[in-house]
């Protein structure tokens, strides 16, 4: 059964030249424009083109100019089949039949085979000579308003993604400022400084307390990920020990790993053993999101695993590696994945919460101490004697972090 690509814009002419060559025998495929038909071409192989003139992208003289540059296609007649087009042009460019529409529906099919039996039509070397000078002065006119049109296009992306930006930052510091009294006043009404409260309402406040904590993580988290997109994320430099960091995270993060049945493996070194000089408190945040992301994959009775250690090449390594299903085989996925406010699912029935930016601020995190991050999915980790095959992540700090214009 003959293919036939069918390079239309307009969804009744599609749908009638299907209607004409479905019957007679023919496979149809189509395409809805001058760049999808390149792409439907490349993959289809079709044995014959149809190509309307006037496309959208690339229109349908810049079409059959790319198709006769394919060796692939080399010898598949292509058929030009336009209302507008000229004929010489046309055939100048490659082309091996010229249709006019509207088409003779009785005789459609059997022009159609004619070309895949082999008719051709020819013009004489000087007409298609000046034909292609004209076409091609018309080509280079047409890239040249597409180079405009897409750099005035880049323009407004950049300047949309620098207030993007600047609106995450400057809602993140207004939502900052009011959650300090907040937590503030919460913590003396559970200490009771401002009075005597029955049970029932220290209950209530320490409930309000934990999402207010939850709360101004997220917060913190948008002004660090915004203070890295922007380049005003400032680093100190102090002495620090990164397995006291380490400890402290995994402190913080027990009581979720209680709560979620998981069981943590540990193999830090003795204290004192990883002594760096760099910003301990945005370590210890990057590590919490490590430890956060790997409670969220892994399964209830599942194992996560954390490990700091010196390596040989003067940095200092944490590789945080879980049981769970590992991040899956979406190369796009992947190559995003330390993206800011990038999730692998990012619609609202997803089943893990989060806003997408915690592996950006490990990452962030890591630049900023000469270092950087990655992860390894199916990981093949070992940590104590367990076996993680899930995904394993990895934070690279320099021992000595680098003075930056940040910092």
């Amino acid at each position: 059964m003959p293919k036939v690509l069918h390079i239309e814009d307009d969804p009744a002419n599609r749908l009638l030249v299907r209607k004409l060559l479905t019957p007679a025998g023919f496979e149809v495929v189509d395409a809805a424009d001058g760049l999808e038909g390149i792409r439907r071409a490349m993959k289809e192989r079709p044995d014959l083109v149809l190509v309307d003139i006037s496309i959208p992208g690339l229109d349908g003289y810049e079409v059959t100019l790319r198709l006769r540059a394919t060796p692939e296609l080399k010898g598949v007649p292509i058929v030009a089949i336009t209302a507008e087009g000229n004929r010489d042009t046309s055939i100048a460019v490659g082309c091996d039949g010229f249709l006019q529409k509207p088409i003779d529906a009785r005789s459609f099919a059997l022009t159609v085979q004619s070309y895949l039996d082999g008719q051709r039509e020819a013009m004489d070397d000087d007409l298609t000579g000046k034909h292609l000078r004209l076409q091609s002065q018309r080509i280079v006119t047409h890239l040249e308003e597409k180079v405009a049109e897409l750099s005035e296009a880049n323009r407004r992306l950049l300047e949309l993604d620098q207030a993007r930006k600047e609106f995450y930052r400057n809602i993140s510091h207004e939502l900052s400022t009011p959650m300090t009294p907040i937590v503030g006043y919460i913590k003396l009404l559970i200490d009771q400084e401002l009075g005597e409260l029955a049970t029932p309402q220290i209950k209530a406040l320490r409930a309000m307390d934990d999402c207010v904590q939850r709360l101004r993580g997220i917060i913190d988290n948008l002004l660090d990920v915004t203070g890295i997109e922007t380049g005003r994320m400032r680093f100190a430099h102090r002495d620090y020990d990164l397995g006291e960091v380490a400890r402290a995270s995994i402190a913080h993060a027990g009581p979720v790993f209680d709560e979620r049945r998981i069981h943590l493996v540990t193999d830090l070194p003795r204290r004192g053993a990883l002594r760096g000089r760099g910003d301990s408190e945005r370590i210890g945040r990057a590590i919490d999101q490590l430890l956060d992301n790997a409670a969220k994959f892994t399964p209830p009775g599942g194992s996560v695993g954390i490990r700091a250690r010196r390596l040989a090449s003067g940095h200092f390594e944490v590789c945080v590696a879980d049981t769970g299903p590992g991040i899956g085989d979406d190369r796009l996925a992947r190559e995003r994945l330390f993206d800011p406010f990038f999730q692998v699912d990012g619609s609202p029935t997803r089943a893990h919460g989060g806003t997408g930016v915690g592996l950006a601020i490990v990452r962030g995190v890591a630049l900023g101490h000469g270092g950087d991050a990655r992860a390894v999915s199916p990981a093949e980790e070992q940590i104590v004697g367990v076996n993680f095959a899930g995904a394993a992540f990895y934070l690279m700090l320099a021992e000595n972090a680098p003075i930056s214009a940040n910092s």
